[in-house]
């Protein structure tokens, strides 16, 4: 078992299936608390590094976009609100109710779907811009979700995600995974009643390959070009790549 995680969060996400099986539960659960646990988490931050990802995208007005795992909309809304066409997908359907009742989603051309990122139901060449959230690192097999990213983008189309890093430097990541545990018990006891709800995002940062390996994916996938910018002195990151 890996350290700092109870038995059956380690055993779920030792398996794609497993994964993708927990993944879907622990959204449902979480979607009504998911604003405000993402505010806590960041100090505050989040909203700001999405709108770096949505500046570095670079939209124009009239551009398709997709917005994957989008959660309640936050990145979907910044897009719309720069004159892009929006699809917010998500696993969980809790999420784009969320969304839906926003005032942001009632003047903005932003239409939500559920869906699964590792199996798109769009057509290749769809879109000028994907964008996601704290999306990649949820996925069961990386690889695969990037791969349909690639597919649905149109040539010279542009990706870029936020997410969690996972520091190079091990002191670093052990500090850094021990507050996540620490906190997110806090959060999840106080949110709902149990504090292992959280405590799947410093398991899924131990699984995680990473900001570099992630840039070799993308160009392994067949992206012309990666990146990543770091953000929080690197334990955040935000991707972009091009088709």
């Amino acid at each position: 078992m890996t350290s700092g995680a109870r038995p059956d969060l380690s055993a779920a996400l030792s398996s794609p299936a497993g994964k993708s099986r927990y993944v879907r539960r622990l959204f449902a659960t979480i979607a009504d608390r998911y604003d405000l646990i993402t505010v806590l988490l960041s100090y505050g931050q989040d909203r700001r590094w999405k709108r770096r990802l949505v500046d570095l995208a670079a939209v124009t007005p009239g551009v398709r976009a997709l917005d994957l795992a989008c959660g309640t909309g936050d990145i979907a809304f910044e897009l719309a609100s720069r004159g892009a066409r929006v699809t917010g997908l998500d696993l969980t359907v809790r999420m784009l109710e969320l969304a839906s009742l926003k005032p942001q989603a009632k003047p903005r051309a932003t239409a939500f779907l559920a869906g699964d990122m590792m199996a798109l139901p769009f057509a290749a060449g769809s879109f000028d811009v994907v964008t996601t959230g704290y999306g990649i690192r949820n996925v069961p097999i990386i690889d695969h979700a990037i791969a349909e990213v690639h597919r649905v983008l149109r040539p010279g189309g542009v990706f870029l995600s936020l997410d969690f890093n996972r520091p190079h430097n091990a002191f670093v990541r052990s500090v850094y995974l021990a507050y996540l545990t620490v906190v997110g018990a806090a959060l999840g006891h106080a949110l709902h009643k149990d504090p292992d709800t959280y405590r799947y995002i410093p398991e899924t940062i131990r699984r995680y390959p990473g900001a570099g390996a992630v840039v070799e994916c993308m160009v392994t996938q067949g992206f012309s070009a990666s990146e990543w910018f770091p953000v929080l002195g690197g334990l955040m990151a935000i991707h972009r790549a091009r088709k």
